[in-house]
């Protein structure tokens, strides 16, 4: 039984200022539960540009993006959000904590947002996705005593939440020392192979993609390997 988190299906995408031109031709792929996808190439290849359409982000594409068996097509903008709130969790280069909240605090945010569980369930779960990256003692502090390693835990954390089909990351380890990027390319790996998460990772780091179970090329736009 073929179980698709995500399915690309002929994605284009023109970009018309000051002149039309096209970034993305015909991209299709899917992904597998419990698959753990990398996508390179170099800057300007529409890495980016495909990560934000399939993030539910940019609607203005030709194609079909189909999340957990559901078309993206046509949603109104409370849709989209919704979906990008319970079905994707994502990771940036940076990790966006807010110093005013605790680490805590921070992880249950787009839980409180959902507003599918109580405050309490909520805070339960922060700790239960701080303990399985191995960071619960720091569940009390501001981001701003952690260092880079932790902050990008704790965004993964955060991520995790809601427990997403997919979680999307846009260069992860982009600000980390090696030492850190192998702790996030570690816990990566466990989320996809013990806790059967999807993931779709864009990145520069050529080293953590051929670990990943994947690898999707990219040049002018298209797919050219995969």
């Amino acid at each position: 039984m073929e179980n698709k988190i995500l399915e690309a299906i002929n994605i284009s995408k023109y970009f018309h200022d000051p002149i039309t031109m096209q970034v993305l031709k015909e991209v299709s792929f899917s992904i597998q539960k419990g698959e753990f996808v990398s996508v390179i190439g170099k800057s300007g290849c529409g890495k980016s540009t495909l990560l934000y359409i399939l993030s539910t982000m940019d609607t203005d594409f030709e194609g079909d993006l189909i999340i957990d068996g559901v078309s993206m097509r046509n949603k109104k903008e409370e849709e989209l959000a919704k979906v990008r709130n319970e079905k994707i969790g994502f990771v940036f280069q940076f990790h966006y904590l807010l110093n005013e909240f605790t680490v805590l605090k921070n992880v249950m945010l787009p839980g409180l947002k959902l507003g599918k569980y109580s405050t309490k369930e909520v805070e339960h779960r922060a700790y239960e996705k701080l303990k399985i990256l191995g960071i619960e003692s720091e569940a009390l502090k501001k981001p701003n005593q952690l260092s880079g390693g932790q902050k990008q835990r704790v965004a993964i954390a955060r991520a995790l939440i809601n427990n997403p089909v997919l979680i999307m990351g846009d260069e992860p380890t982009g600000n980390l020392d090696k030492k850190n990027s192998e702790i996030v390319f570690g816990i990566f790996k466990e989320l996809a192979s013990e806790f059967n998460q999807s993931l779709l990772i864009v990145t520069h780091d050529n080293e953590f993609a051929e670990r990943t179970n994947r690898i999707i090329e990219m040049e002018d736009g298209r797919i050219i390997k995969m």
